[in-house]
């Protein structure tokens, strides 16, 4: 068992945190996930929750913009700006950052898919306010594998999208190195039903397929892996969630270590974010979820975590309003400035109980990864449908215990309460897709046609061949060529995935 007197606090295999000091010197970055409508709308959000003291932006897509669709697609219809705000356009990523200096924040981007033509116009964006670029820090999720295991907001076939992945490795690198070029995500695999382990082998195991796709493109293992990052879920099952973040750092760094031969430490530490779990979140006595959110954020707190997102108490009933974000942002305060946790890394270290729970849950995801190695690597275990399916049978069977009372979600199983009064429920202005369809058609037609017609030209020969993408894309943006535009051009070549 790895025990205090063994291992301290910053030291490998950093099963106790990646720093020494950890919150006494630095607080995590405290986020609030955010972004609808147009992008004023987000902006003004954005703009009002530095002033309540978030730490680091946190932007949310719509879905048009996940799936690579401009706002006039007919598929988008009903869909702009819902879940997340709309970006068509280095115009619009303009005006979601207006006034906010990128180099002085850093900035999440939840976005896979279309990862690399939003970080594109995120870095044109922070050019033209005169940022310096080599400084910009913050991080794209970038992880498309995950979307095929649980979310399905993807639009080409499993290589291609890995191509595109690698390529976005190397021109950050290059280009914008403090950067976290990817944020490897067990959030949405636990969000789809997946178990405390199931949520580390699986986030890890996609870590591994990214790093061997990454090092036979030629980079070399301690150029990237630094910059590596992950994103994971934090339950209710409080000691649980405490040993998996620690468990989660321990098996990667004798991954990078002994799998993959880094040298620098920095490349075997797990550096991760954390958001609370919305699928725990009930529209039933949705103050209760205030409760469990605490509860949650806590939790990642006493694992270690890096950055923290905690949900709004209305999310099981529609986006959060301004008031329910602020007391998100109030509780990850309370534990940060008012609860003394901080004053001590790792507090439960030597904790019988969860240095037990550390141990099951790394050997666990350990047997997870090796089953997965045996079937060819985690694409191979993709395309077999191994991990889909394990993580369907554990949402299942949890599902059949909430249904016979063995799991008890209060106000759900258990403690019902009888007609409620709900609270208000954030409404998106039926405006706001009429509003950026038209700008969007203004774009197109003040923009020079034949210009943005050669880059994404020169994009679907690169696309064609070895050559990296990135530059293409940039170009493209730069010329205001749309994020559908671009990613249509890459259809072309690539083709579209489709779940057999």
């Amino acid at each position: 068992m790895s025990g205090p007197e063994r291992e301290k606090p910053g030291e490998f295999p950093f099963t106790r945190g990646i720093h020494p000091e950890m919150y006494r010197t630095r607080l995590w970055t405290m986020r609030q996930y955010a972004g609808f409508g147009t992008a004023e709308e987000s902006n003004r959000r954005y703009r009002y929750l530095l002033s309540q003291g978030v730490t680091g932006l946190s932007v949310a897509f719509d879905l048009p913009t996940q799936m690579g669709m401009d706002s006039d697609h007919p598929l988008a219809a009903g869909e702009v700006g819902r879940t997340g705000v709309a970006i068509c356009s280095l115009a619009d990523m303009e005006r979601l950052v207006e006034g906010i200096r990128l180099d002085q924040v850093t900035t999440s981007m939840t976005i896979n898919s279309t990862a690399a033509i939003l970080l594109a116009l995120y870095v044109l964006a922070a050019r033209r306010q005169g940022a310096d670029v080599g400084k910009l820090s913050g991080t794209v999720q970038n992880d498309i594998l995950k979307e095929y295991i649980a979310r399905g907001t993807y639009i080409y076939p499993p290589r291609p999208a890995m191509r595109i992945v690698t390529d976005l490795f190397a021109w950050a690198h290059a280009e914008v190195p403090e950067w976290n070029i990817i944020s490897i995500s067990g959030y949405h695999i636990r969000e789809a039903g997946s178990t405390a382990i199931q949520e580390v082998a699986f986030t890890l195991a996609n870590a591994i397929a990214y790093i061997e796709t990454a090092l036979k493109a030629g980079l070399a293992i301690d150029a990237f892996a630094p910059r590596l990052s992950f994103f994971f879920n934090a339950h209710s099952d409080f000691f649980e969630e405490i040993a998996k973040y620690r468990a989660a750092r321990r098996l990667y760094a004798h991954l990078m270590k002994e799998r993959f031969g880094a040298k620098d430490l920095k490349s075997m530490m797990l550096r991760f974010h954390t958001q609370t779990a919305g699928s725990t979140l009930t529209a039933q006595q949705p103050e209760v979820n205030v409760v469990r959110v605490a509860i949650q954020a806590l939790g990642a707190v006493l694992g270690g975590t890096q950055s923290l997102h905690t949900n709004g108490a209305d999310e099981a009933l529609g986006l959060p309003t301004e008031e329910s974000a602020r007391l998100a942002l109030r509780t990850q305060q309370i534990i940060g400035y008012e609860s003394g946790v901080t004053r001590e890394p790792d507090p439960l270290g030597g904790c019988y109980y969860v240095e037990k729970l550390t141990d099951e849950i790394e050997s666990g995801a350990r047997k997870y990864i090796d089953r997965i190695d045996a079937m060819g690597g985690t694409l191979a275990a993709i395309e077999k449908g191994f991990i889909q399916g394990e993580i369907q049978n554990a949402a299942y069977a949890y599902q059949q215990a909430v249904e016979r009372g063995e799991r008890v979600v209060v106000g759900v199983n258990r403690f019902q309460q009888g007609e409620q009064r709900l609270p208000p429920v954030f409404r998106l202005d039926p405006a706001v897709e009429r509003q950026q369809i038209q700008r969007l058609r203004d774009l197109r037609s003040s923009r020079s046609a034949e210009q943005v017609s050669s880059r994404l030209c020169n994009l679907e020969r690169a696309a064609q061949g070895s050559d990296n993408l990135m530059p293409r894309i940039v170009a493209a943006c730069e010329a205001l060529a749309t994020l559908g535009e671009i990613a249509d051009t890459l259809r072309k070549v690539f083709g579209e995935y489709r779940e057999s």
